[in-house]
């Protein structure tokens, strides 16, 4: 079966949720093809996991200072700060029998394809069950996924470079947990491209559709219409207080 994929663009935050539910269900209804896509946030972001509450996990006046945007997915997992500049995300979108029938077996495969990806630019990188890439023992991308309908949605971030001190702003994390020790705490945890290549974020994208791709039939394509226009009915969802402060 042949893939499309959306080249490196770059959305608000309840438009890059809608973008990813509008393709999951075309690819339900029979109307979209297995679609492979790569996105930035733009303004940057926080987003929560579909079980937490907004209220909890983040710093909602700082953000609103700060102009970043707050969403909840469908996805599980934790909250994320994603800078506008700091990161690639990617959204894999598929039906069920594509991928490996085990949850785990499915994020390995696909973390496979942004190892293969970071291997390219002389980064090695392994996969951490159940859904983390590390490199050197530290975590570069965080993944999520869910299933609907016979459908595969997995997206994930893979750092760039990391700006801890607006992190720290805009997560709900005590004052008197943000110490320097904390803060060194991520810096042994936490790691970025930056620590070990010089490339641009262009060549990373080009590095990461190529470890995407590899063995697949593909063309690079855009959205349809049906998509665009369902992609910017569910934004207003993914923007309205009913769904972000469900919890």
């Amino acid at each position: 079966m042949e893939w499309r994929v959306i080249a490196l663009e770059e959305h608000s935050a309840c438009l890059n949720m809608g973008i990813d539910e509008a393709i999951l269900e075309g690819i339900r209804d029979g109307t979209s093809p297995p679609t492979m896509r790569f996105y930035k946030w733009k303004p940057g972001a926080v987003s929560i996991g579909r079980f937490q509450s907004m209220r909890d996990e983040v710093n909602i006046e700082r953000c609103r200072a700060l102009g970043i945007d707050c969403v909840r997915r469908i996805t599980g997992g934790g909250a994320v700060y994603h800078d506008q500049k700091g990161e690639i995300t990617y959204s894999m979108i598929a039906p069920e029998s594509l991928l490996p029938k085990g949850i785990r077996e499915s994020y390995r495969e696909i973390c496979g394809w942004i190892i293969e990806g970071l291997s390219t630019i002389g980064i090695k990188a392994e996969f951490a069950p159940i859904n983390d890439i590390l490199v050197n023992g530290k975590k570069i991308s965080g993944n999520a996924q869910t299933r609907r309908n016979g459908v595969v949605l997995q997206h994930g971030t893979i750092l760039y470079d990391l700006d801890i001190g607006t992190m720290f702003g805009v997560l709900n994390i005590s004052k008197e947990k943000i110490s320097d020790k904390m803060i060194k705490s991520v810096e042994e945890r936490v790691t970025r491209v930056l620590d070990y290549s010089d490339v641009t974020q262009e060549k990373l994208y080009s590095a990461l559709l190529s470890g995407f791709v590899k063995g697949k039939d593909y063309t690079v394509g855009t959205l349809t219409g049906t998509e665009t226009e369902r992609a910017n009915e569910l934004s207003k969802i993914y923007g309205s207080d009913k769904w972000n402060f469900s919890r």
